[in-house]
């Protein structure tokens, strides 16, 4: 209330402009064995190419949790992932310098693909290159020594024990017959008398420049990254590189996947804008590859290493894991407030029912927010690489499968298993079809069914493993399981849209339990926005404003067929009111989708009137 005892202006604003909120519905979540990546760490991917690059390539030993993944993400770019732990351990490597202290490196994650990384750096102008000899100071040197051979042994009274490193690039040439850069492969230095010392130093090629001139040669070195720098790193500076030693990360062997110029050698250092620029700190934040452990020494000036990291193991199988570490990493998407999730994919089915159970009990029936995705277990339908023989036997499983799952509304099941190319691999594999079914649901609005020749055909598939004729779908279908089928000319598709809720109701269909979902969430999130307000006429209406056109829109779309929304005195009354209760009652008519057509075609006599036809039951 604004108070005047004299005349004045009021302004006065009231803000009637709040809305429901969109809410995100075609998230996923799966978690399971991947070979690199965080452990127990939930991660947004959103393409299949990020996939492989943040958790790693397909193997033996976990394509079917990495290309559910990977399905899920054809038809969608949302999907949070986690690590499960499987005992993978951290690839690491450490260089012991001149003073005898340990400069470590690790993998940033475990992995056997961390085996691939090598890690070389340079604190050094020398380290960084150097002219080492003449041909005259390189005594019983011929040419015949040095043309066409790979190994080269000479004495000479410089010692270059700690100059000359296995992993540098040695410079053979002069200007009359041009330079050579060949790869030391190992070097031998040992001291001969007083002043004299005798190189052996083995190339990883052989030196093939014309042997002319030989008596002008000359002989440098430098640091094998030389050329991903521009110069030799500044005083108190160095420069690191990290790359794919053998190929298994980018595909080619030597990629540089990091590197680092001038980073410091001093904690305090900062870089010209104030951040931190001391390499320890700059590594740990922001490499993707590799990390520098708490109680590694600091590297000192005038150093240079080449490292290369051994050790790491990718752990136990997606089928030898335990339930339990799967257990705990699905665990993480009990979050509701954090993590937005519409989908869950089981992934393979381990342990039986038990991992499918579990999510259900713990995880969507405590959010009632998301919906989980179902295929049966691998040897329900598959030995090895073969179809079973039996295709009643393959029902009979799949059925029994289903009646050991806890029945619930959210979740939705299906019929197995797909062909489908590894290109990582170049070979073919039987994967999961939950990926996909998840998939064509978050494609398509929360009320419309992904099943069917218009929304539910499947990517990615060669062949299925079981492909369900009538008969068979129908047995399915009445235990819940909706059929993937395949059908020349229409493709590979799903045929079901039935929850696992077990029983005759509404929301034994997917589209409106998905339905209900959303406009239970937005709905709930804008009536938080009412917390401590007055509970009268005007909040109550407030509260009908806000969802009346939110629900419109949806009739309108064809989500619903009709809806009321009571938020008044009838259902608010003094009792509700004294208790500090704000209620409301919400009608919703959910559109239901056709799963049966029946078509009947009616001979008349020629004299006989359609109109006196048309109202009678045939």
């Amino acid at each position: 209330m604004v108070f005047s005892v004299s005349p004045s202006v009021t302004v006065r604003e009231v803000d009637l402009t709040s809305n429901i909120p969109a809410i995100a519905s075609n998230q996923g979540a799966i978690a399971g064995v991947f070979n690199w990546g965080p452990v127990g760490e939930v991660t947004m991917i959103t393409s299949e190419a990020e996939l492989a690059e943040v958790f790693g390539k397909p193997t033996d030993s976990n394509f079917e949790t990495f290309f559910t993944a990977a399905d899920f993400l054809a038809y969608s770019n949302q999907l949070y992932v986690v690590r499960a732990n499987s005992g993978a351990v951290t690839a690491s490597a450490t260089q012991v310098g001149a003073n005898a202290e340990s400069y470590d490196f690790d993998a940033k994650y475990a992995g056997e693909i961390g085996n691939s990384i090598k890690v070389s750096y340079v604190s050094g102008a020398d380290e960084y290159s150097q002219d080492l000899f003449a041909i005259s100071e390189m005594v019983d040197l011929t040419s015949t020594d040095i043309f066409n051979a790979s190994t080269i042994t000479f004495q000479a009274d410089a010692d270059y024990d700690d100059v000359v490193n296995a992993g540098d690039v040695i410079t053979l040439g002069n200007d009359s017959v041009g330079y050579q850069n060949l790869v030391l492969a190992t070097k031998s230095i040992s001291q001969i008398s007083n002043t004299t010392y005798e190189y052996t130093l083995t190339f990883a090629t052989k030196y093939t420049l014309s042997e002319s001139s030989i008596a002008a040669l000359k002989m440098s070195r430098q640091w094998a990254y030389a050329f991903a720098v521009e110069k030799a790193p500044a005083s108190g500076s160095m420069h690191i590189v990290v790359a794919d030693r053998t190929g298994d990360i980018t595909g080619i062997a030597g990629t540089i996947l990091e590197r680092y110029v001038d980073v410091s050698l001093t904690t305090t250092s900062t870089a010209a804008d104030g951040t931190p620029n001391y390499y320890r700190y700059i590594i740990n934040d922001t490499s993707n590859w590799v990390t520098v452990p708490d109680d590694s020494a600091n590297i000192i000036a005038g150093q240079i290493a080449y490292l290369n990291m051994t050790g790491g193991t990718n752990g136990v199988s997606e089928t030898a894991i335990s339930f339990g570490n799967t257990a705990i990493a699905y665990d993480l998407f009990n979050n509701t407030e954090q993590y937005d999730i519409a989908f869950i994919l089981q992934g393979k089915a381990n342990s039986g029912t038990n991992l499918a159970n579990y999510i259900i009990s713990n995880i969507i029936e405590s959010r009632k927010d998301s919906m989980l995705f179902i295929s049966p277990a691998r040897n329900d339908i598959l030995s090895g690489n073969n179809v079973l023989a039996s295709r009643n036997e393959i029902i009979t499983n799949m059925i029994t499968f289903r009646n050991a799952l806890q029945s619930s509304s959210y979740w939705f099941m299906d019929t197995g298993y797909k062909y489908r190319f590894d290109k990582y691999n170049n070979t073919f594999r039987w994967v999961p079809m939950n990926g996909d079914m998840a998939g064509l649901a978050a494609r398509i609005d929360p009320w419309e069914s992904p099943a069917g020749y218009k929304r539910g055909v499947i990517k990615n598939v060669i062949k299925l493993a079981f492909n369900p004729n009538k008969a068979e779908r129908d047995r399915l279908y009445g235990s819940d399981i909706n059929s993937v089928i395949s059908q020349a000319g229409q493709g590979t598709l799903l045929f079901g849209d039935k929850t696992g809720l077990g029983r005759s109701s509404a929301f034994d269909r997917i589209n409106v339990r998905r339905l209900f979902i959303v406009v239970e969430k937005a709905i709930a999130t804008v009536s938080a926005s009412l917390l401590f307000d007055f509970n009268d006429d005007f909040t109550q209406t407030e509260f009908r404003n806000l969802v009346d056109p939110f629900l419109r829109d949806i009739k309108g779309k064809r989500g619903i067929t009709d809806f009321r929304v009571v938020s008044d005195s009838r259902v608010n009354t003094p009792d509700v009111i004294d208790r500090n209760i704000f209620r409301a009652n919400i009608f919703i008519k959910p559109a239901r989708t056709i799963n049966y057509i029946e078509l009947t075609f009616i001979a008349t006599r020629t004299g006989i009137s359609f109109e006196e036809l048309v109202g009678q039951q045939f």
